[in-house]
């Protein structure tokens, strides 16, 4: 393969993935050695070697969690800012394991030493990070939305299913909740069929938006934190085309920038669609359209973002519509009887408008949870049944509630949860569960949101072949499946 990868090129790695392993650069930019895949440190009994990178915001709360299991022995931490109030934070927490600034550095050193790792930077340098710890037999747990573009998520997918042995979790931490069993018991017993449309919504305010809605360029150089040099920032960039370092970038703003996030769709769309579109079986949908983009530009996320996305007929199912919508005032039509069930949320998490403390539970549901805003949530709509849901691990509920109360005695039992998302990671590594949202499985959602931020970008209706995987009416949305080729010195990670 020629050493500039072109998006063509790019694009033939897909086929080529499951042909053999898939080799990558370490922090010298040469091949990874062989040799180091074999004769790992032994664990400490019933613990797993864990290494985390990312150790700031979101990164502390996951490496917080990891901690409480007990089940995790931390050996290494990694982050390019590492005297970062939120880095030094976690660093108290685990002050034995070894610091590094360069994931690359740390595999180099450490890679027999570490069975799995925490992956919670950026969206857009998720894909090296993980493709660099698969290739040294490391599972991985990773943010959502798991990759930035619809190709990242594709060999993420083929390289998990190649190395059966790792562990591969995403970070949509609801996976592994109430909301994951009610749906499929729900699913199994026929209350939840023939589901024709959804309404996802995420209104709540964003910490990283809006900046000035008529953006025309980048921001400009700003000075380096201390304790980053030039060399850090640039390890921060990873695979992205060069950036100068602004506030607006790191830390925690990346995310409203098309080279470096997701928005609103990557941030939330996780914690709320991931049980429908896993146990309906959507798979990819042939039809996305802008219905509303308000304050579009070339740089930024839009202020307010209304996405329909169309599935075929999904097995015995009819067709489906998801309509998306993001923005503070950009709120979705209601359904009768709506407001009279208050939607709950998953008490470890955080709401992106506001909570109360006042509880209330309506008719066929068991289990207690605090109220909140209606700021994010989903609307699910059947030939016979509308369900009201929030997000994360925050169950469903039948609406009005009248008709809840009249269903509440054919509703199934469903099971607690066993161990939570972080636990079940871990136990995953010992050889004890399975994890319940591995690459595999949620990598066609990551690449729908993939699509839906390409068509946000277009401003224009696309369709997907699914098949060929392709976008078909626009050449430009098409390109951007892969978008730009990655960064001189990171190519390696894309090669076979």
């Amino acid at each position: 393969m020629e050493n500039k990868l072109t998006r063509r090129n790019l694009l033939k790695t897909v086929g080529l993935v499951g042909s053999g392993m898939i080799l990558g650069g370490n922090a010298t930019g040469n091949i990874i050695r062989p040799e180091i895949l074999h004769g790992k440190a032994e664990s400490a009994v019933g613990k797993v070697n864990l290494a985390l990178i990312g150790i700031a915001n979101q990164g502390a709360n996951d490496a917080r969690q990891f901690i409480n299991t007990g089940l995790a022995n931390i050996v290494a931490v990694c982050d390019v800012d590492l005297d970062s109030e939120g880095s030094q934070r976690t660093i108290q927490q685990v002050p034995k394991a070894k610091q590094y600034r360069d994931f690359r550095v740390m595999f180099d050193e450490m890679a027999g030493d570490i069975d799995a790792v925490q992956v919670a930077i950026p969206d857009f340098a998720h894909f090296p990070v993980c493709m660099a710890a698969m290739q040294l037999g490391i599972s991985v747990y990773v943010e959502k939305p798991m990759a930035h573009t619809f190709l990242e998520a594709e060999l993420l997918a083929k390289a998990a299913l190649n190395n059966p042995k790792l562990a591969t979790q995403v970070g949509n931490q609801g996976h592994s909740g109430e909301n994951y069993f009610q749906f499929k018991a729900w699913k199994d017993a026929g209350i939840i069929k023939d589901v024709t449309a959804v309404t996802a919504f995420m209104n709540g305010t964003r910490r990283w938006h809006p900046y000035d809605p008529k953006i025309s360029k980048f921001p400009e150089a700003q000075p380096l934190p201390k304790g980053m040099t030039p060399k850090h920032w640039d390890t921060w960039l990873t695979t992205a085309g060069y950036h100068d370092f602004n506030e607006k970038y790191h830390p925690g703003n990346w995310r409203g920038w098309y080279d470096f996030g997701m928005g609103a769709l990557g941030d939330w769309g996780a914690h709320i669609l991931d049980t429908i579109h896993q146990f309906l079986e959507l798979g990819l949908p042939y039809e996305i359209e802008p219905v509303h983009v308000r304050n579009r530009n070339d740089f930024f996320f839009p202020l307010e973002t209304t996405l329909k996305f169309r599935f075929k007929s999904p097995g015995d199912m009819p067709p489906c519509d998801i309509t998306w919508y993001d923005g503070v005032e950009n709120t979705p039509p209601f359904p009768e009887g709506y407001e009279s069930v208050e939607a709950t949320v998953d008490n470890s998490i955080p709401p992106p408008g506001g909570t109360s403390a006042q509880e209330n539970r309506p008719a066929g549901n068991q289990r207690p949870q605090r109220r909140r805003r209606n700021t994010a949530g989903k609307i699910i709509y059947s030939k016979e049944l509308t369900f009201k849901g929030g997000t994360h691990s925050a169950p469903l509920f039948i609406i009005p509630e009248e008709k809840a109360k009249e269903m509440s005695s054919q509703l199934p039992e469903y099971p607690e949860s066993p161990s939570n998302h972080y636990e079940n990671f871990l136990k995953a590594c010992l050889g004890e569960e399975k994890t319940r949202s591995p690459f595999e499985i949620f990598a066609p959602l990551s690449q729908i949101f993939s699509l839906g931020v390409i068509a946000m970008r277009r401003n224009e209706k696309l369709i997907f072949d699914d098949r060929n995987k392709e976008i078909i009416n626009d050449k430009f949305a098409n390109s951007l499946l892969t978008d730009r080729p990655p960064r001189m010195g990171w190519e390696s990670y894309y090669k076979v």
